[in-house]
């Protein structure tokens, strides 16, 4: 760990809060004294107080031991290659244009890797007063399932949700050049264009 770093982030932090080192200092329950320490490098925050000091900074805890904040490349101008995640223990989704550091349920989550389906997984398109029926001949069990479709262009993304032991079967509003994909929770995340 970099004192003077983790020092310099705080107190750039601190700064775009509009906080004084008194007020930061009060709010964890220490001397403004501390919160000066900390600010030169002359020491650092203790382990147990890296939640609290965190939240106050609206910062990842993983950003404030580091001292270093890390801009984002945009992957942008394309809603197709944005970047999807599912939680393994709730199943929660989440979707995201650039890069992003989820977690849930206590844990940090990967984005997921499309990969191309096969003859076998794809998903049967057919065309209906200008919609898409997507439908599947999928278990859609407890322990195999769809839990989401998407349909992205370069503009959107719409997600929908699916639930085991329901059929899966959606109507989606025809678009041209979109990449549909859904998350197989045996095969991960697939994708074919339509």
């Amino acid at each position: 760990m970099d004192n003077e770093k983790i020092g310099q982030l705080i107190y750039t932090l601190r700064k775009e809060k509009d906080m004084t080192q008194k007020q930061l200092a009060e709010a964890l329950y220490l001397s403004d004294r501390t919160i000066s320490k900390w600010e030169r490098g002359i020491g650092c925050p203790d382990i147990t107080l890296l939640p609290h000091l965190a939240t106050l900074l609206d910062i990842p805890i993983e950003n404030l031991l580091t001292g270093e904040i890390k801009t984002v490349d945009v992957v942008g101008e394309n809603m197709k290659n944005s970047s999807y995640y599912v939680c393994p223990n709730c199943s929660n989704i989440g979707l995201a244009t650039g890069n992003f550091i989820v977690s849930c349920c206590g844990r940090k989550l990967d984005a997921l890797v499309a990969t191309k389906a096969n003859d076998e997984q794809k998903l049967k398109i057919e065309e209906i007063d200008m919609q898409y029926s997507i439908s599947a001949e999928h278990p859609m069990t407890k322990d195999h399932y769809v839990s989401f479709i998407a349909l992205a262009t370069g503009d959107q993304i719409q997600i929908y949700k699916q639930f085991p032991e329901w059929a899966l079967q959606v109507n989606i509003p025809k678009k041209k050049h979109a990449k549909l994909l859904w998350f197989d929770t045996r095969d991960g995340l697939l994708y074919q264009y339509i």
